[in-house]
């Protein structure tokens, strides 16, 4: 008695795996751009934990400055003796290149600075806090981080942020906040301000 598989066998059974691969592919790849949007917001949010450490660490004035998915920690004058200008850096092409981080200035409640003068530069002074010419007084920082192969899911009902997508796609974008007291939270715009994650 012969065994083995006939060749219709073998051929039935790549048509199924086939199949299923091409069924499994789009979920894959949105799981990649999800993954790239949230390696994004982690390193912003990494970046703005350092500079609050190394500012406390140094008593002077330490600050992120992010320019497209790029960012840049350092002190913000480089006169100060032992305090680098490039402390850490980090390009927006390493594991996150679909990724876009847009900086806002908005107030501790999501809606829209009246006078905005953050540009993507967070400036943290010897005690943690975050010093005022970096951002208008009682304003939060914000970096929204998105995609740009497609569009965020929409902002939860009843959200007050500014910068909420009026369409929506399938993207879990994440937004990083900082308060002038130096507090540092990433959270998701598409979840309710009541659960721990939303914002």
């Amino acid at each position: 008695m012969q065994r083995g598989s006939t060749l219709i066998e073998l051929m039935i059974g790549i048509a199924i795996v086939g199949t299923l691969l091409a069924l499994g592919i789009p979920g894959f790849s949105a799981w990649i751009q999800n993954t790239q949007v949230r390696t994004a917001a982690e390193s912003v949010q990494n970046g703005l934990q350092l500079a609050r450490a190394e500012a406390v660490r140094r008593n002077t004035d330490v600050q992120l400055a992010q320019t497209g998915a790029n960012w840049t920690v350092g002190c913000a004058t480089a006169i100060e003796p032992g305090c680098p200008a490039t402390i850490q850096a980090r390009s927006g092409a390493e594991g996150s290149a679909n990724a876009a981080i847009t900086p806002s200035e908005v107030l501790s409640s999501g809606a829209a600075a009246g006078t905005a003068v953050f540009t993507g530069t967070v400036i943290f002074n010897g005690l943690g806090r975050v010093n005022t010419t970096s951002l208008g007084a009682g304003n939060n920082a914000s970096f929204l981080v998105t995609n740009i192969q497609d569009k965020c899911v929409a902002c939860a009902a009843g959200s007050t942020w500014s910068d909420c997508p009026t369409t929506t796609g399938q993207m879990r974008c994440l937004r990083v906040v900082v308060s002038t007291g130096g507090q540092i939270r990433m959270c998701d715009p598409a979840m309710l301000t009541s659960t721990p994650q939303g914002c």
